[in-house]
């Protein structure tokens, strides 16, 4: 009875370790604070963990995993399972998708965006891009066009960017050099000591992120119809991890991706843009609005020759650049 007794225990270990065995905890490199941008991030872990009945797990760490430049890195060696970057921050190493930040592609809207960024993930050339560092593309984190939060006197015009030492990124920052400023790329943490030390004037950005890293304290005006661009910021999985998935887990994570993103374009434009336009009121910040002509002027100083620049260089790696332009500015066009 004794020996009976024992192999029916061993059995009930057995099968409680197989029981473990099949959760699945992943580790996710964000960055910052919670906010608008990582809302879709949120939401998938919260559907993920509601279809598979707590069975996966995706773990959240703002900034506890690795610096946000470093996530790409990261997701290379397995040292987490998904994350959060931006393609201006190391734009040699995911070069396909950097085409979603060239200046005034004429985007209109966030699910514009979504449907653009998804378009190119899916493209054979920026999957074996992204395949190089073991990523697998999940999703955008989409955003509005970008605009200048600056300290000291207001601009009157385009040419008072003459010197002025802007934060712009990407097609951003090369845009904002062809009306004389100088840009400084850097991550977005660290942004408000750049403004505090008076290492830039301003600040090119989306509005939650005005608000999220302290612009809005700092700033005395906003331009409200610069709109250059904006940047590319894709949630990425580790390939191994994904493909060792079991099935189910692999679907729910996989098919709770609309709707993630649904509820981040929804929460962003609701409940963000809502609250940008208050922000700046409350604080006193100027609203400057350049006419038609000059914003005229600086997309056909910026984009061309922008585009032009992308699409030689990207097709010198080996890239079909221009295939890749023309499918972003094909599907605008449609619009």
């Amino acid at each position: 009875m004794r020996k009976l007794l024992g192999r029916t225990a061993v059995a009930a270990i057995t099968v409680a370790f197989a029981g473990e065995a099949m959760a699945t905890e992943w580790n996710v490199s964000l960055w910052g604070k919670r906010r608008a941008f990582t809302e879709h991030v949120e939401k998938l872990a919260e559907l993920v963990d509601a279809k598979t009945g707590g069975e996966f797990t995706l773990n959240i760490s703002y900034g506890g995993l690795s610096k946000n430049k470093e996530n790409l890195d990261g997701i290379s060696i397995g040292a987490f399972e998904m994350a959060q970057f931006c393609a201006g921050y190391h734009r040699d190493k995911n070069p396909s998708i950097t085409v979603l930040e060239l200046p005034f592609l004429g985007v209109t809207s966030l699910e514009q965006e979504v449907a653009l960024s998804m378009a190119v993930y899916q493209h054979p050339a920026a999957q074996e891009d992204l395949a190089r560092w073991n990523a697998t593309l999940l999703m955008p984190s989409p955003l509005p066009q970008y605009n200048l939060v600056g300290m000291g006197d207001a601009p009157a015009s385009l040419a008072d960017f003459e010197g002025l030492s802007v934060r712009a990124t990407g097609g951003i920052g090369k845009a904002m050099e062809t009306v004389g400023a100088v840009p400084t790329s850097m991550s977005a943490t660290e942004v408000r000591q750049a403004m505090d030390s008076g290492v830039v004037k301003a600040v090119a950005f989306a509005p939650h992120a005005h608000m999220s890293f302290g612009t809005v304290e700092k700033g005395t005006w906003w331009t409200t119809n610069l709109n250059p661009g904006t940047v590319n910021c894709p949630v990425v999985v580790n390939t191994d991890a994904l493909n060792d998935l079991p099935d189910d887990q692999r679907a729910a994570l996989l098919e709770s991706v609309d709707e993630s993103l649904a509820h981040y374009v929804e929460n962003y434009n609701s409940k963000t843009m809502a609250a940008w336009g208050p922000a700046l009121e409350e604080r006193g910040i100027a609203q400057v609005t350049f006419s038609d002509e000059e914003i005229a002027a600086f997309k056909d100083a910026a984009a061309a020759p922008a585009a032009a620049a992308w699409i030689e260089n990207n097709a010198a790696r080996g890239l079909p650049a221009q295939e890749l332009y023309d499918l972003v500015t094909g599907m605008i066009a449609e619009n």
